[in-house]
Parts: C-alpha cells; structure tokens; sequence
C-alpha cells in the first residue's frame, strides 16, 4: 500500500493560495513523490504543474461561461442528425468550425417549427463556449423584456454594452409573440449596435418578406432585416417536425376527425361526428387560423379539441385556453355563437 504524499509546508501552501494556484497547490505532494521515484528533471516537473494548472483554469473559466451563457437545455453538434434535417452538410460543417464567429458573421435560421433551429443555435452554443468563446442566449422575449427593465432606470446603454461582451448572441424564437413599437425600436439598438462587432445567431419559423407581421412598422423591419442579412450565413429548413415524427415513433396516436376545421382533433368529434360535414383532416398549424374562419361563418360548437401546436394560440384571441406550458397538448373551448 502506498504511503500518502507529504503535505506541503505551510508557507508554500500559504504563498500558493494566496496566487490563486489552487491545482498545482493540490497536485504537487503527489507529483513531488512521482518526480522523485521516476526521477524527473526540474523542468518535466514544472512542465506538469503548469499544465495542470492550465487544464483546471480552462475548465473552470468554461463553466463560467456556460452559466453566463444561460442555455435552457444541453445539446450538442454530435446529437444533431444532419442527415434528417435539411441543413446542407457543407454549410453545417461551416458552422461546426465556428469560422463564422471569428469573421463576425451573423448565423440566420429560419423555418417551420422542430426542424432544429433552436438546437442548432444551442448545440452551435455549446462548441463555441468550448472553443473559448464568450456566448449569451436569450429568446427574443427575454432579450426585449431585459432592455424594458434597463429602459425603465434609463441604463439601456449600459446593458446593451454589457451584452456585447459576448462573442456570440443567440437570439432564438424571433416573432413567437409581436413586438410594439418600444420593443422594436430596443431590439434594433441591440442589432445595429452589434453590426460587424459581434456574431449574432438568430432562430425565427417567420420567413424574412413576413417579418413586417410582428414588427409594427416596416421601416424598422427592413432596417432590422439589412443589418441582420448582411455578412450572414443563412439557413432555411423545411419538412416534418421531429417532435411530431418521435411521437409517433413512440406509440403516440393524434386525434383526428373529419370536419371543415380540418387539423383540429377532438376524441368525441372522431366519436360522433360534427354536424357541419365530413372530409380528410390535416395536421397544420394553419387549421387554426382555418378554424377561427369558420367560427365565424358558421358558429357551430366544439367541446374540447387538441392542438398540437401551441405558438399558434395567440393568433386566436377569441378562443379560451387551458394549457399546461410542460406539455404541447392544449384543451381548448369555442362556444357556440349566440
């Protein structure tokens, strides 16, 4: 059995606290027996204290920056299937190199919902952080609701500048939910102020020609839109939903009717039918917007339905919502119109 290593002396323990020298002050009575028994030049033994210092610095240094980075979830570049997606492999394997970063490019995806844009974004993150960079994550309500409390103590300036600080800002799900005049005109400081400073990566399922939905004036959205675009890597994606297609790979059985609502499942409508019609329903977020239309024109009822996509629901004020935010399965209530 082997005999512990001596404790350093008091004074060199001291003189090494107080350098901040916390790896080599916990390895070197090991290394100083290892160095003695193999019999180490003075140099081969300083050599593995330095890098074990190194080694404790960077990864404490990256432990830091993933908590400033403030990620809601892991991922990682090895977890995406660029195969199943529909990123180009060379302009994934652009991406992974984080040269794009480094020219201070701006990183734009957009497309329809869980075709793994916020992964991308986070996994992207993720490796940044690891190659040494300084990253900041915020979904674009977060980002506008930060710059409203600054706006508030007059210290927009301040936290813009302190945002900055990152080498790459991720801003993910841009035109979940509209944005006033107020909100645009702050996230469009933090853009402009980023311009051929800091790489930006951005997540939106808005394609750019429809940016002007939930930005309120157009000027704002098309000077958004020329600072965003311009030294940019753009991503457009497309096909089925992952989530969906795990889903279903999981066992799990949508509802499903046949009605002129068309998307909008309801387990009694698939039991007894609606009264206005029968015909093959499809599962698209735009059966929302179909279903408001038709409330309108008809006012039939429907007693709990599904919706399977829940960024939709704010398009439709007029009908009355139960969710629970940690699932993606929405009860939903319209009345019958009086």
């Amino acid at each position: 059995m082997t005999a512990a290593p001596e404790p350093l002396a008091a004074d060199l323990e001291a003189g090494l606290r107080r350098l901040r020298l916390s790896a080599i002050r916990t390895l070197a009575p090991e290394l100083l027996v290892t160095a003695q028994v193999q019999r180490w030049k003075p140099e081969e033994l300083l050599r593995a204290l330095v890098e074990a210092e190194i080694a404790s610095r960077d990864l404490s240094n990256a432990r830091g920056r993933m908590k400033v980075a403030a990620f809601p979830v892991t991922k990682t570049l090895d977890e995406f299937d660029v195969a199943a997606s529909s990123v180009p492999r060379p302009t994934f394997d652009y991406l992974a190199s984080l040269e794009w970063i480094r020219a201070k490019e701006n990183l734009c995806l957009v497309g329809p919902a869980g075709n793994g844009k916020s992964h991308l974004l986070v996994a992207l993150g993720h490796a940044a952080i690891e190659a040494g960079h300084r990253v900041r994550y915020f979904t674009a309500t977060e980002l506008v609701e930060t710059l409203y409390r600054a706006l508030a103590d007059n210290s927009v300036g301040k936290v813009i500048t302190q945002i900055l600080k990152a080498d790459l800002i991720l801003i993910d799900e841009i035109g979940f939910a509209p944005m006033d005049t107020t909100g645009a005109e702050l996230f469009f400081r933090l853009v402009a102020a980023a311009y051929e400073r800091r790489s930006l990566g951005i997540g939106s399922h808005w394609p750019f020609e429809e940016w002007g939905k939930f930005l309120p004036e157009h000027t704002t959205a098309v000077s958004l839109l020329d600072r965003l675009l311009h030294h940019s890597v753009i991503v457009v994606t497309d096909g089925e939903s992952f989530r969906m297609k795990e889903a279903r790979q999981n066992g799990v059985r949508w509802p499903r009717t046949e009605h002129p609502l068309r998307g909008v499942g309801t387990s009694r409508g698939q039991k007894r039918g609606l009264k206005s019609g029968h015909g093959q329903a499809e599962e698209s977020p735009l059966a929302l917007t179909r279903m408001a239309l038709w409330r309108r024109r008809s006012g039939v009822s429907v007693r709990r339905g599904v919706i399977t996509e829940p960024e939709a629901i704010g398009c439709l004020p007029m009908i009355r919502t139960r969710a629970s935010f940690g699932q993606r399965r929405f009860a939903i209530w319209v009345e019958r119109r009086r």
